[in-house]
């Protein structure tokens, strides 16, 4: 099963389902990101919208991608602004967004899906403004290493969807590579992985 078609059966129970991961990313981008200003907001992998509404209560315009309709059209019938725009894209493909178009973009638990991290680096450094911030918020590697992957369950049981591992020195060396300048570097923990491994890993890079 492909990652699109996982992400379009999911769609519909992944507001409501128990997902200690997206409950703590939401958490860990309202914390992140109240200490930033920004207007223009390219988000990726919007999903249902989660963060989408948090976002449009700072921003003046947003670019919301994702490459599920399902879940953008959950996210649509949630968020009825003109200030948002939702696209569904393929973003391991150009952009179709202007270049220093953004002061920020998001990318929320969805890298884990990508496999070259480089061609992320280097279309968000075209699509930011200089000095434009770019914030990751992703499942630990410490997971990944024990197991952990984006699942959900159905009828027929659970499904896995296909991963792979970015080590914390993969997203820095890409940054760099790619003339981001590391800002923050914060790992978290929620009542679940308390004094054991760190559940998600959150950077803010800046152009």
């Amino acid at each position: 099963m492909t990652i699109e078609k996982a992400y379009n059966i999911w769609a519909g129970q992944y507001d409501t389902n128990k997902n200690s991961t997206r409950d703590l990313d939401h958490k860990v981008t309202v914390q992140t990101l109240k200490n930033y200003n920004f207007e223009n907001v390219i988000e990726l992998g919007c999903g249902t919208g989660k963060n989408t509404s948090y976002l449009l209560t700072r921003a003046e315009k947003i670019i919301a991608l994702d490459f599920s309709q399902e879940m953008l059209n959950i996210a649509k019938a949630k968020i009825n602004d003109p200030s948002v725009d939702f696209q569904k894209a393929d973003i391991t493909k150009k952009w179709k967004v202007n270049d220093n178009f953004a002061d920020l973009i998001t990318s929320s638990l969805i890298l884990e899906h990508i496999e070259d991290l480089g061609f992320i680096f280097d279309q968000a450094f075209i699509k930011l403004k200089p000095r434009g911030l770019f914030f990751i918020s992703e499942l630990h590697p410490f997971k990944q290493y024990l197991g952990t992957k984006a699942r959900y369950e159905d009828d027929s049981g659970i499904k896995e969807l296909t991963t792979f591992t970015h080590h914390i020195s993969e997203f820095i060396n890409s940054a760099k590579r790619n003339n981001f300048k590391l800002l923050e570097l914060k790992e978290w923990f929620d009542s679940e992985t308390e004094n054991k491994v760190p559940r998600l890993v959150s950077f803010v890079f800046q152009k």
